[in-house]
């Protein structure tokens, strides 16, 4: 199961400051999380990340993965455990854990509480491809294949379609009027001609000019 999270203004905790705690971190500033890094040392990226005042950096070696967490006031909504002990990385999942956060150790799904899929990020399209841990290589790859199946047309009739969203709940009563009116409109061969030629405008009038003659 594939889920969506709100990570906006969550309070997450890396564990580990290297390229792979980096590669994570941006995904989630992108999703502006709030984020605090925790290691003994950092990467430039990470260094640069803390001098924008994008994230916090907080250098100490973890020696207790429990007393640690015991520290943590508030707790944390998610720990991402991205060390180079393996040992060290199951003891702070299991602590953290017990503390009540979610977790995500970077290379071990199995004591993960998610996996982080590959996302093809189109604008008003975002697709995960997840492999559940297995080979994230293949799923960067099955990502860049499904961005290039997707066109600039599949967007306008995205946009298209939420533009013309409240007119229909509008005009039409019938939730299953609606359904039968937003197919029309996406196999209109008209439609689809003035978007396959960006003329966006063009095509809502049409829209609802098929909405009107209902």
């Amino acid at each position: 199961m594939l889920i969506d999270f709100n990570f906006s203004g969550k309070e997450i905790l890396v564990i580990g400051g290297g390229e792979e705690s980096y590669k994570k971190i941006q995904k989630f500033l992108e999703a502006q999380a709030k984020i605090k890094v925790v290691s003994r040392n950092f990467t430039q990226e990470l260094l640069k990340l803390h001098s924008a005042r994008r994230i916090q950096l907080l250098k100490m070696e973890i020696e207790n993965a429990e007393a640690f967490m015991m520290t943590l006031k508030p707790k944390p909504f998610l720990v991402v455990v991205a060390t180079d002990n393996k040992r060290l990385n199951a003891e702070l999942a299991s602590a953290a854990k017990a503390a009540g956060c979610m977790v995500y150790v970077i290379d071990n799904p199995a004591i993960s509480d998610f996996t982080l899929p590959a996302i093809a990020d189109l604008g008003e399209v975002k697709i995960a491809i997840s492999t559940g841990g297995k080979s994230p290589a293949m799923a960067g790859i099955l990502r860049r294949r499904i961005e290039k199946a997707i066109g600039e047309e599949d967007i306008l009739h995205i946009r298209l379609q939420s533009m013309i969203r409240d007119v229909l709940k509008t005009k039409v009563s019938s939730h299953k009027a609606r359904k039968e009116m937003v197919y029309k409109i996406l196999k209109s061969k008209e439609v689809s001609r003035l978007l396959k030629e960006k003329r966006l405008d063009e095509a809502y009038n049409l829209a609802l000019k098929i909405i009107e003659e209902h």
